[in-house]
């Protein structure tokens, strides 16, 4: 797997509107961040700007518009995650993880249902 970039809470709200909408413009950018934060337009162009610079982002100037694209694809920034968090809380294992939520009643009945599914459907899947 490649190096992913250390990204704040706040350039990852950058990332997903990039993800979304690439290739895009600045303009483009301020204006989807706008409408759903109280950031000014100042504070997203120095989240692009560093987010560029952790090569999470590739620019490209198209006369006087700046165009961005991800060089971090969401999946892996989502398992790069995914498994720091398992194993900063749960020594790394998903087991760990799931007894805890089900020893402090935080998953419903549904849920665990769910889960029976999923396991089910996984070991169909394993048997072809």
């Amino acid at each position: 797997m490649k190096e992913i970039p250390q990204i704040s809470e706040a350039e990852y709200e950058v990332m997903k509107v990039i993800w979304n909408f690439e290739p895009i413009s600045t303009p483009e950018v301020v204006e989807k961040l706008s409408s759903k934060s109280d950031w000014k337009p100042n504070t997203i162009h120095t989240m692009l700007a560093r987010l560029v610079k952790k090569k999470a982002l590739h620019v490209r100037k198209d006369g006087r518009v700046f165009t961005y694209t991800s060089l971090v694809e969401k999946h892996e920034y989502v398992e790069q995650k995914s498994k720091s968090f398992l194993q900063q809380f749960f020594g790394g294992t998903l087991n760990s993880m799931i007894l805890n939520f089900i020893e402090n009643d935080k998953l419903s009945n549904e849920d665990i249902s769910e889960l029976k599914k999923i396991l089910s459907m996984r070991d169909k899947k394993g048997e072809k």
